[in-house]
């Protein structure tokens, strides 16, 4: 019997490795300027123009309450569904787009509590590197959703 799969697309913030499936990923795009929103929240880096609607853009960084990246080539903006509308996430890079047998994704430890517990599917092994599995749909509270979609 076929064990199940599921396609994630691995993308670096910081030092540290994440992944998302791939059916939440509408795009990767090159990291562009974008126009400052004043008295937007922290996490929201600003807004950009995608298929003629306006895009906010965020940082996982600032959600994760890590410090700021800096942008560089590397640095991309992930096009994320949500449900009816679409956010923009700044990564430090794209790793790669793996098959991951389902098998092989850890619950999250327990010392996991609050929020974050919503949006972290599991940790999957890989290479030696720890990667943090997650919910794009539930990575903003129903809070922060409504101060920008």
């Amino acid at each position: 019997m076929k064990q199940q799969e599921v396609k994630i697309l691995v993308f670096k913030i910081k030092d540290e490795y994440y992944a998302t499936n791939i059916n939440e990923v509408e795009r990767i795009l090159a990291c562009v300027k974008t126009a400052k929103i004043p008295d937007s929240p922290e996490f929201v880096e600003g807004v950009m123009n995608y298929e003629n609607s306006i895009l906010p853009i965020i940082s996982l960084a600032k959600i994760f309450k890590l410090p700021s990246s800096v942008i560089t080539e590397e640095s991309k903006i992930i096009i994320i569904r949500q449900n009816d509308s679409k956010i923009g996430i700044i990564v430090d890079g794209v790793s790669e787009v793996k098959d991951i047998v389902l098998d092989n994704i850890e619950d999250p430890p327990d010392i996991i509590k609050g929020i974050s517990k919503g949006y972290i599917k599991g940790l999957i092994r890989i290479d030696g590197k720890i990667i943090i599995y997650l919910n794009m749909s539930q990575i903003l509270t129903n809070e922060q959703k409504k101060q920008i979609l």
